[in-house]
């Protein structure tokens, strides 16, 4: 079989799971297990990096885990909220929202892909800052807006993130640390 099918990646396989999980919830109007799910997506992002580098990868297996994590989160991070949003919110203005957030994501996404791979090249360890938004953020900031006002401002958020996705500020990497001092 093409792929990895090793420790390193098992964690994101389950959160695009969830996150699929998450889109047929939106459609049958689910909204809120649906948010519940993309922040079970952002749980398992959190964790699965970490856990890949407890493994010594090849040059293949390091790459592989850039592009599957990256679709991943497209699909959990950027489909997801984008989704319900449009279901939800059915204004023109939700369609419109929903459309460009995405496109943002997808394209944050594959320079994200670039860039991480051409650091790899130069440098070791992880990644110390992002450059943009991470589209990962998602699973923070989308549900507190849907809470807010039933959602009303959901379309606009969508906007605000997409610019973001796509503004190069840098933005300290979160790290957790499982050290036993």
């Amino acid at each position: 079989m093409i792929g990895i099918y090793n420790y390193t990646v098992i964690l994101t396989y389950v959160g695009m799971l969830i996150g699929f999980i998450g889109i047929t919830c939106t459609l049958k109007g689910k909204i809120h297990v649906a948010l519940t799910c993309l922040v079970l997506c952002g749980i398992c992002d959190m964790f699965d990096g970490k856990i890949a580098s407890t493994k010594q990868r090849t040059r293949e297996e390091k790459l592989f885990g850039i592009q599957i994590d990256s679709l991943s989160d497209l699909v959990c991070f950027g489909v997801l909220p984008a989704l319900i949003v449009y279901v939800f919110d059915t204004r023109g203005l939700s369609m419109f929202a929903s459309a460009i957030y995405l496109l943002f994501a997808l394209i944050r996404l594959a320079w994200f892909n670039v860039d991480e791979s051409q650091r790899q090249d130069k440098e070791e360890g992880r990644r110390k800052h992002y450059l943009g938004l991470p589209v990962t953020t998602a699973a923070i900031i989308f549900p507190i807006v849907m809470n807010i006002h039933q959602g009303i401002l959901a379309p606009y958020a969508l906007i605000a993130m997409a610019i973001a996705f796509l503004t190069p500020f840098r933005v300290p990497k979160p790290t957790l640390s499982f050290k036993h001092e």
